[in-house]
């Protein structure tokens, strides 16, 4: 797990209209980079939703959020769709920026084993360095925690 102080990889991944979005183009930015395992799962959708229902407030406060899985584009714009969300999900297929992120790996589900995305979420400050880090996160509730530790960091740069 990267944890606050460290600098945040930089990526270029799609998002779920095919356009190249990248962490640098957010400097001078707070961004909230999420990570989650499948677009329309039952966690992974409330975690989505939790954001979308707060998503006025992170604006209010110019935090960006992004959200990242290793589903393919074609699998983002449905889901963006049918929920509404405000924000851009991005595709990282073969999960070389959750790698980077400490959020890609083996999993155990069923009985199978297999790699994949790990539920984690960082916060990265204007100047590119991880301000708040969350591992293994639980869906319900975690966009409303953040902004309330956010608050808190906010507080801090007046």
């Amino acid at each position: 797990m990267l944890a606050p102080g460290m600098p945040a990889p930089d990526f270029e991944l799609p998002d779920q209209d095919g356009e190249t979005v990248s962490l640098s183009s957010y400097r001078g930015e707070y961004v909230v980079v999420y990570f989650y395992p499948r677009a329309d799962t039952p966690g992974c959708t409330t975690e989505a939703c939790g954001f979308r229902d707060a998503y006025d407030e992170y604006a209010a406060r110019d935090v960006r959020v992004l959200g990242v899985s290793d589903d393919p584009v074609d699998d983002l714009a449905p889901f963006a769709a049918e929920y509404d969300l405000p924000f851009r999900l991005l595709s990282d297929e073969d999960g070389a920026v959750s790698t980077a992120y400490d959020s890609y790996g083996e999993k155990n589900m069923f009985g199978n084993t297999f790699d994949g995305v790990f539920r984690n979420t960082y916060v990265v400050g204007p100047e590119g360095d991880i301000v708040l880090a969350y591992e293994g996160v639980s869906p319900e509730g975690h966009a409303e925690r953040i902004l309330a530790d956010l608050d808190e960091v906010l507080d801090g740069d007046d």
